[in-house]
């Protein structure tokens, strides 16, 4: 290749560099520039897919937060949604930099992960969500609620450990837990 040739080139890699290293800069949900209710419904979203239940997926879950470390959690809230208020004229804004987002979850019941069983509960549950901006980046500061799983996914959770559980009785308690998940409206 020759020299002319090649300086288009690497002016052409330059510029597409440079934009894609704005796009990844711009697409940290967290950052200041974006709205923090998108952090709330990122958390949330992640949580409702179960992620706070998997050892694995919890640091994508704690870069939303401002906890590094959770309790361990003997109850998950099973839910049919959430909504999160968008518009900042729902929000009680405290500064520029701390506000406070209301969440509305559509609730179904809880699971008791110790014993195995639901308690169906059929409720509509409001969270005010304290936000504040921490290093340059948007951070939920409180509450530290317990899991909140969609139904589908909790349903696939529990047949997940009945697949590798093997005594009989424990697949019956998760057998029985999983069909009232299923039945839960």
């Amino acid at each position: 290749m020759s020299r002319r040739m090649f300086a288009p080139l690497a002016v052409l890699l330059v510029l597409i560099g440079g934009l894609f290293a704005a796009n990844i800069v711009s697409a940290q949900t967290n950052s200041l520039d974006h709205s923090p209710a998108d952090v709330v419904k990122r958390y949330l979203g992640l949580d409702y897919k179960g992620a706070r239940l998997d050892v694995m997926s919890i640091d994508a879950v704690s870069s939303y937060t401002n906890w590094h470390e959770e309790p361990t959690w003997r109850q998950v809230v099973v839910i049919r949604g959430f909504t999160v208020a968008e518009h900042y004229r729902q929000w009680e804004v405290i500064d520029r930099f701390e506000l406070i987002i209301p969440v509305i979850f559509q609730v179904l019941g809880s699971v008791n992960l110790e014993t195995a069983s639901f308690t169906q509960e059929v409720k509509t549950e409001e969270v005010r969500v304290h936000v504040k901006a921490v290093n340059n980046r948007w951070r939920i500061i409180e509450p530290m609620l317990p899991p909140h799983v969609g139904q589908k996914r909790m349903v696939n959770i529990v047949r997940e450990g009945w697949m590798k559980e093997t005594d009989q009785a424990k697949r019956g308690l998760l057998d029985s837990l999983r069909d009232e998940l299923r039945k839960a409206k």
